[in-house]
This record gives structure tokens, C-alpha cells and sequence, in this order.
């Protein structure tokens, strides 16, 4: 019994020793395999751009209640198509809309609007509306200024009025 499980360990390790034969892992590679790599890592880095014509708008001074809007105008200025997910405003009361639902080819440009409610609002107000899209930062950011002069005795900013 004793042979019989050293004769198995001999012949295991001598299976092992002759299937390991040193080979070149370089002599593996083609080169049609490294010109396909090459290209393929030389667009990775490629990422369309978005490049806006303003990233602030200032609405300047509105009444409280009023509801003012703008638009925000971009050109796709890199070299892959460009696609908008999702645009959203840092609150309730600034809701982007109308963006292109379709990529942006390099080189052509696109809008989207920008409403801002300024019911209860007072103050200086400063906004930021974020286009979550494929660009090299995976996001964008446009801002939007207003001052709203409220009446006197109006809520303050954020105040829930109850009758």
C-alpha cells in the first residue's frame, strides 16, 4: 500500500514536471492584436465636451411670486457623441426643461430651458441645475442668480403659511 502512494506522488509530480515547459509569452501576442489594442485605448480617452455659450445667468431683481425662465445654450465641442440623461435643479422651484432626448453629434449644439418660481421666496437666491450626461466628469453644473423683493410682512424664505 505504502508503494502504491509513493508510485502515485512519482508519477503525479512527474506529470507535472514534464507538462511545465517554459514558454514565451511574448510569442503569444500578434501583432494584429496590438494595432486593435492601440486604437481602441487611443479613443478611450475621447469624451464628448459639453462647452456652454454661459454657465451663470442673473435674472436680476423680480417681484415674489413672479416666474422668470432662460435658456442655456451648449455645443457638443468634443469628439464623441453626447448624451443628456438627466437635468435636475437644486430645489423645487428651479425645474429645467425641454432638453434634447437624442446625442449630440461633435460639433452640434442644443439647449434646454430653465424656470425659477419665486413664490416664497425673498432675498438673494443662487441655484444650480446639474446635467448628469457622458461627458469626462459625468456631470455638469449651470447656475442661476435672482434677487426677489417680497412685500412687506410677506412669509420669509422657506415659512409655511397657514390659514
Amino acid at each position: 500500500m505504502k508503494n502504491l502512494r509513493i508510485l502515485a506522488i512519482t508519477a503525479v509530480c512527474a506529470i507535472a514536471f514534464v507538462s511545465c515547459k517554459k514558454e514565451n509569452a511574448a510569442d503569444k501576442i500578434s501583432a494584429e492584436n496590438v494595432e486593435a489594442a492601440a486604437v481602441r485605448d487611443a479613443s478611450a480617452n475621447k469624451f464628448p465636451v459639453m462647452t456652454f455659450d454661459k454657465t451663470e445667468h442673473d435674472f436680476g431683481t423680480i417681484e415674489q411670486g413672479d416666474v422668470v425662465d432662460t435658456k442655456f445654450s451648449f455645443k457638443n465641442t468634443g469628439d464623441k457623441p453626447l448624451v443628456i440623461v438627466n437635468i435636475k435643479g437644486s430645489c423645487g422651484c428651479t425645474v429645467p426643461n425641454d432638453w434634447p432626448r437624442n446625442a449630440i453629434l461633435p460639433g452640434e449644439s442644443g439647449s434646454f430651458g430653465v424656470k425659477f418660481n419665486s413664490r416664497g421666496k425673498k432675498g438673494q437666491n443662487n441655484k444650480s441645475i446639474t446635467v448628469t450626461c457622458n461627458s469626462e466628469k459625468g456631470r455638469e453644473v449651470v447656475r442661476i442668480k435672482v434677487l426677489v423683493n417680497a412685500p412687506v410682512g410677506a412669509a420669509p424664505k422657506k415659512a409655511l403659511v397657514r390659514k
